[in-house]
């Protein structure tokens, strides 16, 4: 049985990603340590082909959302630190390219899991996963809320920016009863001007609710310094 070194295993990975996309690594600064995301360079490119192929028919849905590394999820990862995470499992759910998971990784949880449906997706998660040496703790599988059952609970269950489609809350709602240990904890993570205060009513019947308002100063696409505010929800059983 021949073995690939875990360099050699990314470098066969980006290979793959790159018939597809234009992507390089761009590193990101967290307190104090820095990790490798990959990054697309021709996402307008990439997005004009979906749209001549008429491949967009809901943009929530359609358009690669998971490509981008969302505010939330820098937030998300570093909010993990307050949540005694050492020798905890934590599960991340539509962790797209996987930045709030990655982080979380670096606070000594004994084992996280990047899950999403979207294979490509996937194969950028996995990709990071190499690049920053984190395969020993962290691993990467495909998951849907509405179907997927796993065999095991999770001390923490993450994610960020999942909730702009209602037709998933009721689902998630049902995966986290099914996948969140005895005294576990999800958290979400969501731009306030995106904020669902619907699906916390319905959690509110299984779990109970605590809710955060974090500012956050960061740089728009055009350099400018913004300031915005996104809600944390913390669930714990009943």
């Amino acid at each position: 049985m021949m073995f690939t070194s875990d360099t050699t295993q990314l470098e066969m990975l980006l290979d793959s990603i790159r018939e597809k996309f234009d992507a390089h690594f761009e590193e990101l600064v967290i307190d104090d340590q820095s990790l490798h995301l990959l990054s697309v360079s021709n996402m307008q490119s990439h997005l004009d082909a979906l749209i001549d192929r008429r491949l967009i028919k809901n943009p929530l849905k359609d358009l690669p959302l998971w490509a981008k590394v969302w505010p939330a999820s820098l937030v998300l990862g570093r909010f993990v630190r307050r949540l005694d995470p050492q020798g905890k499992s934590l599960l991340e759910i539509g962790a797209g390219c996987g930045a709030g998971g990655l982080i979380a990784a670096r606070y000594n949880v004994s084992r996280v899991l990047l899950s999403d449906i979207n294979e490509d997706a996937l194969l950028f998660a996995k990709a990071n996963v190499l690049k920053n040496r984190l395969e020993d703790t962290v691993g990467v599988c495909r998951a849907d809320v509405c179907a997927t059952r796993m065999e095991e609970c999770f001390d923490l269950i993450l994610a960020s920016e999942i909730l702009y489609l209602e037709e998933l809350h009721r689902p998630i709602l049902k995966f986290l009863l099914h996948h969140l240990a005895p005294g576990g904890k999800a958290v979400f993570c969501t731009d306030m001007a995106r904020d669902q205060k619907r699906f916390f009513k319905l959690a509110a019947r299984d779990f109970f609710v605590q809710e955060r308002t974090i500012g956050v100063r960061s740089t728009d696409d055009e350099g400018r310094e913004e300031r915005r505010a996104y809600m944390l929800h913390l669930l714990e059983s009943r």
